[in-house]
């Protein structure tokens, strides 16, 4: 244990001494001292503070000084009635500071506990209190703008997060001081409660025990009790008066010194027209006018003295700004500045700005966090912060999305309508504004709030316009993650699996394939739609098959092959068959035969007449499937999978293509068509 947390330890078991032993004044003398510096010492700090969390350790310390100063008050009042002895110090405010006089002193007494205890301690606990509540219920509202600062990309995840732990810890610090000012109240009235009782007690002891007077009893007693309340309660003044600095103090750059002197003589003006009033006070009253004027003329010269420096301080700080913008003009950092490229757009046009304005009751930044959050359990990687912006190019009721700074998506919303998609069977009271469903392009109308309900009745699916933009950014994500993907993503994937699986990354990385081959594997996988969540399990095959061969489409194979369990469940429903379209062998095998071979990886080289009959026969089994109601699925062997993939990706790119490896075999396969060559 360090010295400094010995000395608080030592602390709090003196306090417990001095409510149990008799301590010599010697002692008294010297811990009365010790309660007047450090009275002094909280206030000074909280006069210097720039916000209240910067003490936040008030409340507790609140607490430890109240129990001192009423552990010194049971001492010294042991002392009084004991042995009429209060020690020096006591001593000296009860015949120096009062004068010698009891009703003096009591009267000062009095009036220190009226101030305290009415107006300090009063006001105080009103703030503490309205303090905590008003925090407690502006939290949820802080929370959305951190998030919204967040998406918007204006802060970092680490700043989210300190922002997030300042208003818990205000929060906190409020909520323990609405309940620490309870100390400060209990402490006056206990003040009161001990003076009277030592005033009383001390008259009788001294006139039974000590056979005195009751003048001389009196006299000596109320003395002793009035100079013991007086140092008493001038720290506990000056430690109220720090309480209600502390809460009443907002955030600000400055002290209380130089806010208070900053604003009180932020307006040069207002003083003279005070020293003007001041003077008049002179000469209409029978206020003595040389009194008047002299403080009247130092009012004025203080703000001819601000006048000046308020000037200086103008043109000081107008002849830097023009040079920076200048600078920053003339700067070939502000050209590179332009080069920026955000991952992800989402434009959109004034017709659709109340989706992004909470005010309005948008909830669009909520929607992109759920977006991020869905994607990071669905595909295992961690969606870039999406730009969110308004554009007056486009139609009022048009957004764009744009990837690397390129348009990859466009739609309209009507934001008092409502999206309606067919269930196949068509109604003719449902009519609307035709259009097409922009994430999967079905057809779909839009219809007003009063056919909502209608349209649900007869089989429709209804969707908001929120929801709509919703769908629409999730897909076009997924269909572009492996472009979102890069090396500085990946490595950060790559860290976070250090954390738990420190020996697997290290043996992968950088001593079997370096970061750029691992990024080449996960995005092969994401252009699939497959998750890379299960990062343990894919570089585990990594660390098998990449010291084997340099050709990441094949390591990417192997990979899928180790995730079959995963790809059986993202496309077989458990306990039925999973309809598929084959290929046929002589197709396999005219496939297998077209595959070139080079020191740089393996290419298909497929006749083009073979190759576009072979794109008619997908196309034709694929349009059968989907009129039974069931997904196109390709499946066929493990050696052509990736060749097969590769040709048809452009044409087909919805279509998923599988191998017999990549499924479980407690799947039942039902093929329903062959797919031939010719």
């Amino acid at each position: 244990m360090g010295a400094r947390e010995f000395s608080v330890l030592f602390g709090v078991i003196l306090i417990v001494i001095m409510l149990i032993i008799p301590l010599p004044t010697v002692i008294l003398d010297i811990l009365i001292i010790i309660n007047i510096s450090l009275a002094l010492v909280i206030i000074l700090i909280s006069m210097n503070t720039k916000e209240p969390l910067e003490f936040s350790i008030f409340p507790t310390l609140l607490l430890l000084v109240t129990l001192f100063r009423l552990g010194l008050n049971v001492s010294t009042t042991r002392s009084i009635l004991g042995n009429a002895d209060g020690g020096n110090v006591i001593d000296t405010f009860g015949s120096f500071v009062i004068g010698g006089s009891p009703l003096v002193g009591f009267v000062v007494f009095l009036i220190l506990i009226i101030i305290q205890f009415v107006v300090i301690v009063k006001g105080a606990e009103r703030v503490s209190e309205v303090g905590a509540r008003f925090t407690l219920d502006a939290m949820p509202g802080k929370q959305m703008s951190i998030d919204a600062d967040l998406n918007a990309g204006m802060i970092s995840d680490q700043e989210a997060k300190e922002r997030r732990q300042k208003i818990e810890r205000e929060a906190d610090f409020y909520g323990s001081m609405d309940g620490a000012s309870k100390f400060v109240k209990g402490d006056a009235i206990a003040g009161i409660v001990i003076v009277i009782i030592n005033m009383i007690f001390g008259l009788i002891i001294g006139m039974v025990q000590h056979g005195l007077g009751v003048g001389e009893a009196a006299s000596t007693y109320t003395l002793l009790t009035v100079g013991d309340g007086l140092v008493s309660q001038i720290p506990a003044l000056l430690v109220s008066t720090a309480t209600g600095i502390v809460v009443t103090r907002a955030a600000s750059e400055g002290n209380l010194g130089q806010d208070v002197t900053g604003q009180l003589l932020a307006y040069p003006k207002m003083l003279y027209i005070a020293a003007g009033v001041v003077f008049m006070l002179g000469v209409f009253t029978p206020i003595h006018v040389l009194l008047t004027t002299m403080i009247a003329v130092g009012i004025a010269v203080l703000a001819f003295v601000m006048s000046q420096a308020e000037e200086k301080r103008i043109e000081e700080e107008a002849e830097p700004e023009e040079e920076a913008e200048e600078e920053q003009l003339n700067s070939p950092e502000n050209v590179v500045g332009l080069l920026t490229i955000d991952p992800i757009e989402f434009e959109f046009g004034y017709g659709l700005i109340p989706l992004a304005d909470a005010s309005q009751g948008g909830d669009l930044l909520d929607r992109v966090v759920m977006i991020r959050r869905q994607l990071a359990l669905e595909m295992g990687m961690v969606v870039p912060v999406i730009r969110i912006r308004d554009n007056i190019q486009l139609q009022p009721n048009e957004y764009v999305i744009k990837m690397r700074g390129n348009e990859v998506a466009r739609g309209e919303l009507l934001l008092d309508h409502y999206m309606a998609m067919s269930p196949g069977v068509e109604d003719e009271n449902i009519t609307g504004i035709e259009t097409t469903e922009p994430a999967f392009g079905l057809p779909a109308l839009w219809i007003g709030e009063e056919k909502k309900e209608q349209a649900e009745l007869a089989g429709y699916t209804v969707v908001d316009p929120p929801s709509v933009v919703s769908t629409h950014l999730t897909e076009v994500i997924k269909a572009h993650a492996h472009e979102l993907l890069g090396r500085e993503e990946t490595k950060q994937l790559v860290d976070h699996l250090k954390e738990s699986y420190p020996t697997l990354v290290e043996e992968v990385t950088p001593g079997i394939l370096t970061l750029g081959d691992i990024q080449k594997v996960l995005a092969n996988l994401l252009k699939e739609k497959v998750s890379i969540r299960n990062l343990p399990t894919i570089f585990e095959t990594l660390a098998e098959y990449g010291q084997l061969t340099k050709d990441m489409t094949l390591v990417t194979e192997y990979v899928r092959q180790s995730l079959s369990r995963q790809i059986t469940k993202q496309y077989a429903v458990p306990g039925e068959a999973l309809y598929v379209v084959t290929l046929s062998g002589q197709a396999e095998k005219k496939i297998a035969d077209a595959v070139q071979q080079t020191e740089h990886g393996n290419y298909l080289a497929m006749n083009p007449e073979e190759s576009q009959q072979f794109m008619e026969n997908i196309a034709s089994e694929a349009e059968r499937l989907s009129e039974m109601g069931q997904s196109p699925i390709l499946l066929c062997s493990p050696a052509v999978r990736m060749y097969i993939r590769q040709m048809i990706e452009r044409f087909f790119p919805q279509v998923p293509v599988l191998s017999y490896n990549e499924l479980e075999p407690t799947v039942e396969i039902q093929s329903v068509g062959v797919v031939n060559t010719e």
